[in-house]
């Protein structure tokens, strides 16, 4: 359940009678909780509660009292040792008329009336799996608002089924658009004190709705017309009390949808929802999943957290705006500067969206203009922060409109907070009619042209505005626009996963800088027009994008490109979660990069060191794989180091699945033992080593086919496989049809094998290689090192070559994608002495001898981070020790500290060679 559903379902159950026995059920079931859950603690099974209520280990503890006994119970709750002793994180007491509950970590109560505790509901987000922020927890309305709006919408296209079609859809989405503007004016009485639209419906629209889209349509025409153009315009005249709002908003067409009694109800009820608390930084990205019919089955996940979006807008740009500030205090002309430039920043977001991060820009800054206003005791001042300064674009035009709908909400709210109520209504409207949310693809518009410049450059920039001379009157600006700065969360898009028109807009950005781009992610194309948007403007950008584009191949194809056009990497926060409010918190790993074209001599590096904290690190430079070092790009290698033994693929058996066996049919076969060992071999690729999945494959030398011909289980799979390859596409695979009683290759050791998974989870603190005898192979599945010796094990399985490949070979989704080319010939490795070897081969023994002391333990039982046994585990600490000893001579402090010193190793090479 996301947390949209869970609102619905926790505002059901507040509604219904209350039983004190069924309650602690229906109140888990209302926030995800599977009936499998609920039937273990009915049966007692799973129920912890030394109070005859019900405890969830490590979840809640729930009591129901009798009346006027809510606090004691929450006492004994607390002091209950279940509680104390199953880590429960909330106590909950209810009577049925008064609710209690405390979040045990923090001390945090919620106490009211038993039927309104489903407004507190983002209280207990975490129960689901869901981490919250302190907005959703203290302001739930928006979600509220998007569940009921989500319900009004579907209704309504039940009864319209033409307005989801192509042709009717900008209407439908145009509309809801409208009703959302007049839920918000009618409570903050931007419409005028009394004036209800929700009031005016119930009144004058018929029970059984029949009348409901005309009563609605008169009211949108009535607020596209000015008051004294109304006598001719047939404006019946209870709808003259609404004013007019232009802006474009309520023009062009104004055609409602037919409403159905329960769609009626739903409006009703939406209306009487206390509008004044929206928060339009949250609801834009909760709404506008309703136009998307893909989208809807995830409302309320597309949530992004302010503080996220702060990790990227503050280096981009406020921190130094706060910086001036606090430098300025005592200075009335710096003041007055700042307070111009800040007038003149424009904030660009060319995947909008539904306008988050122009929202949150628009708030600081507006911050920001009021400290100045009240240092210069200019209290009231009007704002000179115009809302055509934040410019966006998105390819949607429901996000669109919500973009620019969540950007006037905002200005209102900012001015009620700075300025008063009044003031802020009387600034309010009509609305500016300039559309400043451009709704078109892109990647294929001119970003020029959309943020325009006068000029190039900013004559007085960054520092240099408080450097001016005291004596000057004006900052004379020869670029009147300002500085730009770029920013977002463009669509990530992995390059496999692209649509045909995706495939065509990288084309448009890409086609004649390289022929690589198909490989590249879709959000690439986002970064390359920035980086060339901030070479032709001076300006700075700064995006979230998934970590991909700064590892693996990507890296050389896309980040020469932008090197070439002169722009750095400024700023960046390195791998981190970007949450959304789905159960279970199923964020996308992601990184934030800013660019300029010309960056701050001290660059800023933001990671999370072991503890999960956030660490700042001042750099020279920030590299494509964001490390301190100069911008060097790891280019595969075709063959390793002389030092080390060659790794490369497995066997491909493209066969058809012919000459790959299940135990099964191996044992169907019923060979003698000795047709057996001249046939059959085991065979492992990633999920057979880690798993312990056993696999087997036909291994036919060719002095042995003509006894194998004779054999028919033998003779009918190799008549197969010659079939599938000769009818292949693939013209080496018609060549195999020469030899189909063998695979491509034939690699095997002579005496054993070293195996390195091609894909591994990365929630492994190593990554899994080991050892496979002389009578097994590998498909191409996996890599191997035929005949390598045992320290090569130590190598792989350290946590430096861990550090180093998840770095430089990229993922595959969540999983490690190991590269020989790219992980394996370019490690960097310091030179070994005789010693360094046999102290690196007993490390390996002991590893390899401890995981035979666990069998029948599989791989993947004994590196799962909470299942790994002690024993194994301090073999590898101390391998690592070991390691690292030879090259620096001691341990590291950290991953950060092991990447950059690999970094200094392989640019020591490349200098070499």
């Amino acid at each position: 359940m996301n947390a949209v559903e869970i609102e619905e379902a926790v505002s059901e159950l507040a509604k219904s009678t209350f039983d004190a026995n069924e309650f602690p059920y229906q109140f888990l079931l209302a926030f995800g909780k599977k009936n499998t859950t609920i039937k273990k603690l009915r049966s007692g099974s799973s129920n912890q509660s030394d109070l005859n209520g019900v405890l969830q280990r490590n979840n809640i503890h729930i009591l129901t009292c009798l009346e006027g006994e809510v606090d004691k119970t929450l006492d004994f709750l607390r002091e209950s040792n279940a509680t104390k002793n199953y880590k429960v994180k909330y106590v909950l007491a209810t009577d049925g008329e008064s609710f209690i509950s405390e979040e045990i970590g923090s001390g945090e109560i919620v106490t009211c009336e038993y039927k309104d505790f489903a407004n507190h509901f983002g209280f207990f987000l975490p129960l689901a799996g869901i981490s919250t922020v302190k907005t959703i927890r203290e302001n739930s309305f928006d979600i509220r608002a998007t569940s009921r709006l989500n319900k009004l919408y579907i209704e309504l296209i039940k009864t319209n089924p033409d307005w989801v079609k192509e042709i009717k859809r900008e209407d439908m989405n145009h509309f809801m658009t409208r009703l959302i503007f007049c839920f918000f004016a009618e409570d903050t009485e931007i419409f005028g004190n009394g004036v209800s639209f929700t009031k005016t419906i119930e009144e004058l629209s018929e029970r059984d709705s029949s009348n409901t889209h005309f009563v609605i349509g008169e009211i949108f025409r009535a607020m596209d017309i000015k008051k004294n153009e109304r006598e001719n315009s047939k404006i019946p005249r209870w709808a003259y009390v609404f004013p007019y709002v232009n802006g474009g908003l309520f023009s062009k067409n104004i055609e409602v949808p037919i409403f159905s009694k329960i769609a009626r109800i739903y409006l009703i009820n939406i209306g009487n929802l206390d509008w004044t608390k929206i928060n339009p930084d949250i609801f834009g990205s909760m709404i506008q999943a309703l136009a998307e019919d893909e989208e809807r089955g995830f409302l309320g996940m597309h949530y992004t957290s302010v503080p996220n979006i702060l990790k990227l807008l503050n280096p981009l740009f406020l921190d130094d705006l706060r910086n001036q500030l606090k430098n300025s205090k005592n200075n009335d002309r710096k003041l007055l500067n700042l307070r111009r430039r800040i007038s003149r920043i424009r904030v660009f977001d060319p995947a909008c969206g539904s306008g988050n991060f122009l929202v949150i820009a628009y708030k600081e800054m507006r911050k920001i203009e009021n400290d100045i206003n009240e240092l210069r005791k200019e209290f009231g001042r009007k704002s000179e922060i115009p809302l055509t300064n934040f410019r966006g674009v998105d390819i949607r035009n429901f996000s669109s409109e919500i973009a620019r709908l969540a950007l006037i909400i905002s200005e209102y709210q900012c001015n009620v907070n700075y300025l008063g109520q009044r003031e802020a209504i009387l600034e309010f409207l009509p609305l500016d009619n300039q559309n400043w949310i451009t709704c078109g693809n892109s990647l294929k518009l001119d970003w020029n042209l959309l943020c325009p410049n006068s000029d190039r450059g900013v004559k007085l920039f960054s520092d240099d505005l408080f450097s001016t001379p005291l004596e000057q009157t004006e900052v004379d600006f020869e670029n009147t626009g300002g500085e730009v700065f770029v920013c977002g969360n463009p669509p990530y898009r992995g390059s496999q996963y692209q649509s045909k028109d995706q495939k065509e807009d990288l084309s448009s950005v890409f086609e004649g800088k390289t022929k690589k781009w198909k490989s590249l992610d879709y959000v690439s194309g986002w970064f390359m027009k920035a980086a060339i948007f901030c070479n032709e403007n001076k300006s700075e950008a700064a995006f979230v994008s998934t970590n991909s584009i700064c590892q693996g191949r990507q890296v050389g194809t896309l980040w020469e490109l932008i090197f070439e056009t002169k722009t750095q990497i400024s700023f960046a926060h390195t791998s981190f979660k970007w949450s959304n409010l789905a159960s279970h918190n199923a964020g996308v790993t992601v990184v934030i990069l800013g660019l300029s074209i010309s960056p701050k001599k001290n660059r800023f590096l933001f990671y999370k060191n072991e503890k999960g904290e956030t660490i700042v690190k001042e750099c020279n430079n920030i590299n494509p794989y964001l490390i301190s070092g100069p911008n060097i790009i790891v280019q595969q290698q075709s063959k390793p180091p002389l030092s080390i033994n060659e790794m490369r693929f497995g066997n491909m058996p493209a066969d058809g699945g012919n000459l790959l066996l299940s135990f099964d049919e191996v044992k169907r076969l019923g060979f003698p033992s000795e047709t057996y060992k001249k046939f059959i071999r085991r065979i492992y690729g990633s999920a057979e080593f880690i798993r312990g999945n056993p696999r087997y494959c036909l291994w036919i030398e060719d002095e042995n086919l003509e006894e194998g011909k004779k054999i028919e289980t033998i003779k009918k799979r190799i008549d197969m496989v010659y079939e599938v390859r000769k009818e292949s596409k693939d013209q080496g695979t018609r060549n195999l049809a020469a030899r189909p009683h063998q695979m491509r290759e034939l690699n095997i050791g002579k005496t054993y094998t070293v195996i390195v998974p091609s894909t591994s989870s990365a929630n492994r603190q190593y990554l899994p290689c080991g050892l496979i005898d002389k009578n097994s192979t590998v498909t191409n599945a996996a890599f191997a090192i035929f005949d390598a010796p045992l320290w090569s094990i130590s190598l792989i399985g350290s946590r430096m070559h861990r550090v180093w490949i998840s770095t430089v070979c990229g993922k595959l989704k969540s999983d490690y994608r190991y590269s020989n080319t790219l992980g394996w010939n370019t490690f960097p490795m310091p030179k070994f002495t005789q010693k360094n070897i046999k102290d690196l081969t007993k490390n390996t023994e002991d590893i390899l001898i401890t995981r035979e002391k666990f069998f029948p333990k599989t791989i993947a039982q004994l590196y799962d981070p909470e299942q790994m046994p002690e024993k194994l585990l301090d073999l590898h600490k101390y391998n690592d020790e070991v390691l690292e000893r030879i090259y620096i001579g001691r341990s590291f402090k950290n991953d950060t500290e092991r990447i950059e010193k690999l970094f200094e190793l392989y640019c020591k090479t490349i200098e070499i060679n």
